[in-house]
C-alpha cells in the first residue's frame, strides 16, 4: 500500500512534498476502487494543498469550531483530492483512504454529509456549491463571525446558472468574505470548455458581476497563497481567483488529456504514475 500513514508522526514537510504524497494518493484511490474523474481530481491538488497548509483557519483538532474558515469543495467528482489532503492535515486517519468506495465506507465516490471530519458539504451536482457559500458568508455576517468561506469550482461548472445567480447576490450584499477558486484546466466532460460555452474571459465576467478578481498559475503554491491569503481584501466585494491548472497534473501521460476525465488507470499505467510522481 503507497497511501503513506507516517504524516502525523513527522515533522511538517514543505507543500510540495505534501502535493506529491496527495498525487499519489489520489491515483492510488484511482486505481484500486476503479473511479473516474482522475484528472480533474490531479488539476486541482495544489489548489487544496495550498489552502489546508497556507491559508486556510482550521484546526483538525477541532473541526466544528463556529469560527473555522469553510472550504466548500463544488467539483465533488473529484473529491479524492480533497478527502487525502484532510487526512493528511489531520481530521482522520490517513488508513481510511484505502476505504474509498467499498461498501459502507464513509469515503464514498461522492461526498455525503458530514462523512468525515472537516468536509463541510456534500456536492457533486454542480452548481450548488456557491450557492451554499452565499448562505454561509450570510450566516457569517448575521451572527458577527469572522469566519471566511472559500468555495472550489470546476470551469464547466460555471457553465450552470445557479452560479452566476449567487455571484449577483453575493456582489449586491458586499459578501468580502466569500471567495470563489476556479480550477480552470480548460477541459469539462464532453470537450474543451470554451467550444462547450464561451467561458472567455472568465475574469472580465466575474468583474462584470462585481467580484474582485485575480489570475494565478494553479500549480503555484506560493502565488495561490498570496492571492487567497488576505481575504477580505479591502474592497468590500466577494473575491474570484481564475486559477490556470493543467487536468492530470504531476504525471505526463494524464496531462492535458481529457480521455482521463472518466479512464481509470491500469496496473502499468498506476505503477508507472507512481514512478513519476514519487509515490512508490
Amino acid at each position: 500500500m503507497r497511501i503513506r500513514a507516517d504524516y502525523p508522526a513527522l515533522s511538517p514537510p514543505p507543500a510540495k512534498e505534501i502535493a506529491r504524497w496527495v498525487r499519489a494518493a489520489v491515483v492510488e484511490m484511482s486505481h484500486r476502487a476503479r473511479t473516474p474523474h482522475l484528472g480533474s481530481a490531479l488539476s486541482c491538488v495544489d489548489i487544496v494543498v495550498a489552502a489546508y497548509w497556507n491559508f486556510l483557519r482550521v484546526d483538525p483538532k477541532n473541526p466544528a469550531d463556529p469560527e473555522r474558515d469553510r472550504f466548500i469543495f463544488s467539483k465533488g467528482h473529484a473529491i479524492t483530492a480533497l478527502y487525502a489532503a484532510l487526512a493528511y492535515r489531520g481530521f482522520f486517519p490517513t488508513e481510511l483512504l484505502e476505504t474509498f468506495n467499498k461498501s459502507g465506507s464513509r469515503l464514498a465516490e461522492q461526498p455525503s454529509p458530514s462523512c468525515v471530519p472537516g468536509l463541510e458539504l456534500a456536492t457533486g451536482s454542480l452548481g450548488h456549491g456557491l450557492p451554499a457559500g452565499v448562505g454561509m458568508a450570510f450566516a457569517g455576517r448575521i451572527q458577527h463571525r469572522s469566519y471566511r468561506v472559500f468555495t472550489l469550482m470546476s470551469d464547466g461548472e460555471c457553465n450552470e446558472g445557479s452560479v452566476w445567480e449567487a455571484a449577483m447576490l453575493a456582489s449586491a450584499h458586499g459578501l468580502e468574505r466569500l471567495v470563489a477558486i476556479v480550477d480552470y484546466n480548460k477541459w469539462q466532460a464532453t470537450g474543451r470548455s470554451n467550444a462547450v460555452m464561451a467561458l472567455e474571459s472568465l475574469r472580465e465576467k466575474w468583474q462584470a458581476f462585481g467580484w474582485s478578481t485575480a489570475e494565478v498559475d494553479g500549480h503555484d503554491l506560493e502565488a495561490l497563497a498570496q492571492a487567497l491569503g488576505k481575504v477580505p481584501n479591502g474592497s468590500g466585494k466577494p473575491m474570484a481567483v481564475i486559477a490556470h491548472t493543467v487536468k492530470g497534473k504531476g504525471v505526463s501521460f494524464m496531462e492535458d488529456d481529457n480521455n482521463w476525465h472518466y479512464r481509470i488507470p491500469t496496473a502499468e499505467e498506476f505503477h508507472a504514475a507512481q514512478r513519476e510522481i514519487g509515490g512508490s
